[in-house]
């Protein structure tokens, strides 16, 4: 009931902040005169205002003023004090709720002090109904100032949240069962997506498999924060599956992957429904979801087994069945189908028996009870055997099988297994087995035979070796001496110049040396130690090269004929040697045919099989094939297979040495190939060299023997070990104006060359006797002098500068005997790259300052450089350049020829070796492409230029230095505008 309105209060003009709210009619009519807030006319501004707020606020607010804690409160307050409203309006906070006086008493310490306190979820026992009661409230504590700004109240905000708690804690222990219930059932997680929102609400498990962060699924989120965490390759078809489901209405349920985060991948089940709105809209989506992960691996296992077991079962070619206690078939592989010509379905539910068994090649019944197949199952034993089937089409074939009982776990039968196999091939393997037994011996008597031709081919290869390493030391001593000869008949020439007599006898004796010599290099290749300087050679072009040098070896009356494949392959052979052995057949053919006939030169392409390669003993693989014919008088056969052996020869004596096909035979063994004769009596003779295929571009060759014999005066170290080859070589040194310098041996030679004395060319044999080999001592004084030059000779190379069949990498060898023409001509060539390389190496920086000063140099031009050398080139290039010249650098005249079609060139400068035609032919070729080009030969060979053709050409000398050259290209341009006037 309300208090009557008290006199104090009857101004309601001054009441009017309290409003009419019921709580604000009590604080009108409340007697506060009592408390120790005093008449309402007498409450501060600061207590009016507050108070006023807190009665209009929905929120329960309590203001508790002055030291005691006097209690105002509004309306939504009251509901929240229950039974102990309305005694605790105006009450002190510590009286009014004793129960909690101690938890008051600091709220007032603490407001009163001017602090606040902030509470969430505060448990508390109240006694509001007269019982205890557990509550919990989120309870906000401020200071209330006073006119003079001290802290005269505090004003709690108290929101009760005790049937939150109770909910949440109820929720908790549901979805507690709920787990313990999805646990029982598989199921590992709960979703709910309300659509129209698209917030998606799920457990904390189910959250967490979708790599979902759990208050997310607890707060809601996306569904497409969800679909992250599927499997990219199933997430398309999880979408598709949602639409359609949310489309139809039909049941959702699906098995997909989840990526979790470490990598791993869960296999779940999921299921669903879509709920829909009065509007026929989809609303809702709850569903649950079953980790499957582990029914997943023991499915995989499973199917992995049964996956080993078809595959053993149906790609073994042995038939399997399988028959239960009643003899019926229930398996059978897919070898046991193509055995029979019965599938499973048809023979299932039958006694295999019946199936395959029931009747004898003769056409009687078979019984059941004579089948051993059958008694495996009541005899409880292993049977094995040999029977016959009847197939499905009603022909019989031959079986061997085993058929073996199954049995349970207590052992007893409970069906049989069965093995079987067609075995028609065995039993005419037998039969072929009993016929070879009864030829057997035959087939030894063979197997010997070819045995003893085996043996035969060793014993020959033994013996060519055995050869070749006899003609090996004979060539190095045959040749020394053929080198004394020659040596001395040479300075015996000049003696004698004009004695016509003995000149002529002078070279009848050189005329015998030379053909020693040619023995002696067909010792040597014959067996296979000459040093080979292989060129990458197109076999057609080269015998097509060699027509007019066949024809007039072989003379009018032989008809000449050359056929080459289409697309033939090059391959690697030493072009000297091939054109010996190509000239040794035809003459041979010649011979044969005695100078009338045909000979036909063949090119082609061939490949040699395993086969034959074993037969033959050469390598297969591809090669090139050069065949030579003849229409001779051929070879007979019992001596066809001697005409390789060195001295051996079917012409009369006196007209061969035999060393003709032994020399092409080593030849080609050396070079990798096979060679291979064919030849019948009155029909003539074939020939067949197989050379091995390179997939290297062709070489052009060029034959440099033509270059002018001239001497020098620079100083040669000789070094040989036979004293009257050292001094004839002396002697032809000395006469061709050199210092010659000598030793025995290599020691010796080492210990001048460290003596002091100014060498320019180490010219030494390769095998002599000592500790110290050419080859070091070669490297040893590269070492002490960097300029040295060095050339090799010897009659037998052995493998100090020759592996595999060919001179090493930068070797230069002067083959013994040598002609003093070949002496000057291999001397000045080693002498001018040497020189020319020794200039480059000492030449000046690139960045050096030009000394086009110091000659007549004041135009610039285009000078296209040939040089193979590579230092030589790139010294050349930087003195031209140094000159302010633009320069266009080539290693090769086919090069040289490309540059001068595609580039203003003012000048050529050459050398005259090079490694595809001679310098001079690249400068003919070039001036008919640019009649003014200015020419000039940068060469050690000074007789180049005196050519009747090469008057324009300017000679530079190596080795050259810059302001040579200057004046080379100065003058060479001269001459060139003087022809060009002419």
């Amino acid at each position: 009931m309300l208090h009557v309105p008290s006199t104090e209060t009857a101004d309601a003009t001054n009441l009017d902040f309290l409003g009419n709210s019921e709580m604000g009619l009590r604080t009108r009519s409340y007697d506060w005169s009592r408390t120790s807030l005093g008449p309402i006319s007498a409450w501060p501004q600061s207590l009016k205002t507050t108070v006023g707020v807190l009665l209009r606020s929905p929120v329960p607010i309590v203001l508790l003023w002055g030291p005691d804690g006097v209690m105002i409160y509004n309306d939504a307050y009251s509901g929240f004090a229950g039974g102990r409203h309305p005694l605790l309006f105006g009450s002190k906070v510590r009286e009014g709720w004793p129960e909690v006086a101690d938890f008051n008493d600091n709220v007032m310490k603490v407001g009163l002090s001017g602090g606040t306190l902030s509470y969430r979820d505060q448990e508390l026992t109240l006694y509001r109904k007269g019982v205890p009661e557990r509550v919990w409230m989120n309870l906000d504590y401020s200071p209330v100032l006073d006119e003079s700004g001290r802290p005269a109240g505090v004003l709690a905000v108290v929101v009760e949240t005790t049937q939150r708690i109770l909910a949440q804690r109820a929720l908790a222990k549901s979805e507690e069962r709920l787990s313990y219930a999805l646990n029982a059932a598989g199921m590992v997680g709960t979703f709910d997506w309300h659509i129209q929102t698209d917030t998606f609400y799920s457990d904390a498990r189910f959250a967490a498999m979708f790599s979902v962060d759990p208050d997310k699924g607890e707060a809601g989120t996306s569904l497409a924060e969800y679909l992250g965490g599927i499997h990219p390759d199933d997430r398309e078809r999880i979408g598709d599956a949602i639409n359609h489901t949310i489309a139809t209405g039909e049941k959702y349920a699906q098995v997909y992957r989840l990526l979790q985060k470490d990598g791993t991948i869960l296999w779940i089940e999921a299921r669903g429904e879509c709920l829909y709105d009065d509007d026929g809209k989809p609303w809702r989506f709850p569903g649950t979801v079953v980790d499957i992960t582990e029914r997943k691996r023991v499915e995989e296992q499973l199917a992995e087994t049964s996956r080993r077991l078809d595959a053993i079962l149906n790609n073994t070619k042995m038939a399997v069945f399988m028959m239960d206690d009643r003899q019926q078939c229930v398996y059978m592989n897919k070898a046991a189908e193509d055995l029979t010509g019965y599938t499973l379905a048809e023979t299932q539910g039958r006694p295999l028996h019946d199936v395959v068994h029931h009747t004898r090649p003769d056409g009687t019944p078979y019984p059941l009870c004579e089948c051993p197949i059958d008694q495996a199952l009541p005899e409880n034993n292993q049977e094995q055997g040999e029977e016959i089937f009847v197939h499905k089409d009603g022909s019989f074939y031959p079986v061997a099988f085993t058929a073996s009982p199954i049995r349970d776990e207590a052992g007893r039968p409970i069906g049989t297994v069965i093995e079987a196999r067609n075995i028609e091939q065995e039993l005419r393997a037998r039969a072929a087995l009993e016929a070879f037994n009864a030829t057997l011996e035959q087939r030894v008597t063979d197997a010997i035979a070819e045995r003893e031709k085996v043996e035969a081919l060793l014993r020959q290869s033994q013996k060519m070796e055995a050869l070749g390493q006899l003609t090996g030391g004979v060539a190095h001593d045959f040749n020394n001496l053929l080198q004394v000869i020659s040596g001395n008949l040479q300075l015996l020439a000049k003696d004698i110049a004009g004695n016509e007599r003995a000149e002529a006898r002078v070279q009848n004796a050189l005329a015998g040396v030379s053909r020693g010599s040619k023995l002696a290099s067909q010792l040597l290749a014959f067996g296979r130690r000459q040093p080979l300087e292989p060129k990458v050679v197109n076999i057609g072009r080269f015998i097509k090269g060699m027509d007019e040098m066949l024809r007039r070896a072989l003379g009018e009356e032989i008809e000449v004929e050359t056929v080459v494949s289409g697309g033939l392959w090059n391959t690697q052979i030493d072009p000297g040697q091939i054109e010996n052995a190509i000239l040794n057949l035809a003459i041979n053919a010649r011979d044969a045919m005695n100078g009338q006939g045909r000979l036909t030169i063949e090119a082609g392409n061939a490949l040699l099989d395993d086969r034959y390669a074993l037969q033959h003993d050469v390598a297969a693989g591809q090669y090139v094939m050069l065949a030579v014919t003849d229409t001779g008088s051929g070879i007979p056969p019992e001596i066809l297979d001697r005409v390789f052996d060195p001295f051996f020869s079917t012409k009369p004596e006196g007209k061969g040495t035999g060393l003709g096909l032994s020399m092409v035979y080593g030849f080609v063994k050396q070079s990798g190939g096979h060679i291979k004769i064919y030849s019948e009596v009155g029909q003539g003779t074939t020939v067949k060299i197989y050379l091995p295929r390179v997939h290297e571009q062709e070489d052009v060759l060029t034959d440099l023997r033509t270059a002018p014999v001239r001497g020098g005066t620079e100083t040669i170290l000789v070094v040989e070990d036979d004293d009257e080859v050292r001094e004839t070589a002396v002697a032809l040194l000395s006469d061709l104006g050199y210092r010659v310098l000598k030793a025995r041996d290599a020691t010796s030679a080492l210990n001048v060359i460290e003596s002091g004395l100014e060498i320019d060319l180490l010219f030494t044999d390769v095998v002599m006797p000592g500790p110290l080999r050419s080859p070091e001592l070669a490297r040893k004084a590269r070492m002490r002098l960097p300029h040295i030059a060095v050339l090799f000779t010897s009659g037998y190379t052995e493998n100090a500068i020759v592996h595999g069949g060919r001179l090493d990498p930068g070797v230069e060898l002067l083959a013994k005997p040598y002609s003093r023409e070949d002496l000057a001509r291999k001397i000045r060539h080693v002498l001018a790259n040497q020189q020319q390389r020794n200039l480059a190496a000492s030449a000046p920086p690139p960045h050096a300052e030009p000394r086009a000063t110091k000659v007549a140099n004041v135009v610039s031009w285009t000078v296209l450089l040939v040089e193979d050398d590579d230092l030589i080139r790139s010294s050349t290039a930087e003195m031209l350049i140094g000159l302010g010249h633009k320069v266009l650098e080539v290693a090769d005249a086919a090069s040289a020829l490309k540059a001068l079609e595609g580039n203003a060139v003012d000048i050529l400068v050459t050398d005259v070796g090079l490694p595809d035609i001679s310098g001079a032919d690249l400068v003919r070729r070039a001036l008919r492409i640019r009649p003014g080009l200015g020419v000039v030969f940068a060469t050690g060979d000074e007789a180049i230029s005196a050519e009747q053709d090469m008057k324009s050409a300017v000679l530079l000398v190596k080795p050259y230095a810059e302001e040579d050259l200057a004046r080379a290209l100065a003058s060479s341009v001269s001459k060139s505008r003087l022809d060009a006037a002419e």
